[in-house]
């Protein structure tokens, strides 16, 4: 058997992006509580606000769409919510109190750009996955993303490597929030397009000697 966290350990389901992305990004804003805005993370806010404003559902003939819901994992020791989850009615479904019939699940996250080549999205995505399937009892095989700049859906199949990956993230997600841990800067392409850049690595006046950026600020004291 599995074992559990307790619902005060548990992390924010949204980080495991950030962590798969780079962990000192994830440790800057959910261990030293620091963020800065840039046109990006703007951007991206604005369009989750459009997929969803809360808690809601509706149905639409044979699917129940769910925006915002909110779900947890206390294998994984995460809580957060989903953009949306379809519940789509199939005889190989499970049963939903208060509903007829049988529905098998699909979380669908949305994105702002487009499709990346590397995981962090369908990361996010596997955990949504995991947290329903304890929640609902049931499995889930696969889910979506859907991206704003493409405006089409891609199916990730949730496999077995997904799902160890993810844990495995997690794992050390716990690990380093339990230590208070921030990696040191490991300086990559990837830093340029990352909302945090002039937090985590901040740039002295070019020409001046530390001798004088330390009097300058002397001095506006």
């Amino acid at each position: 058997m599995e074992s559990e966290y307790r619902e005060e350990d548990f992390l924010q389901l949204s980080g495991l992006q950030h962590f798969t992305f780079c962990r000192r990004q994830w440790a800057l804003i959910h261990i030293e509580q620091q963020w800065e805005e840039n046109v990006l993370t703007v951007k991206g806010n604005l369009f989750h606000e459009k997929v969803h404003d809360g808690y809601s559902s509706e149905k639409r003939k044979n699917v129940i769409i769910s925006r915002g819901m909110p779900v947890h994992s206390r294998t994984l020791g995460i809580s957060g919510e989903c953009d949306v989850v379809e519940f789509v009615r199939a005889e190989e479904g499970i049963s939903l109190p208060g509903r007829e019939g049988k529905y098998i699940l699909y979380p669908i996250e949305y994105k702002r750009g487009r499709a990346k080549v590397t995981d962090e999205d369908r990361m996010q995505l596997t955990a949504q996955a995991i947290c329903l399937e304890e929640m609902f009892l049931t499995e889930i095989p696969q889910a979506y993303l859907f991206y704003g700049e493409t405006r089409r859906r891609e199916c990730v199949e949730i496999t077995q490597a997904l799902r160890r990956e993810c844990r495995r993230l997690l794992g050390e997600m716990h690990q380093f929030y339990g230590r208070g841990y921030t990696p040191r800067v490991k300086k990559s392409r990837k830093c340029e397009a990352c909302s945090l850049k002039e937090i985590c690595l901040p740039k002295l006046e070019k020409g001046r000697s530390v001798a004088q950026y330390i009097s300058g600020h002397l001095e506006c004291e």
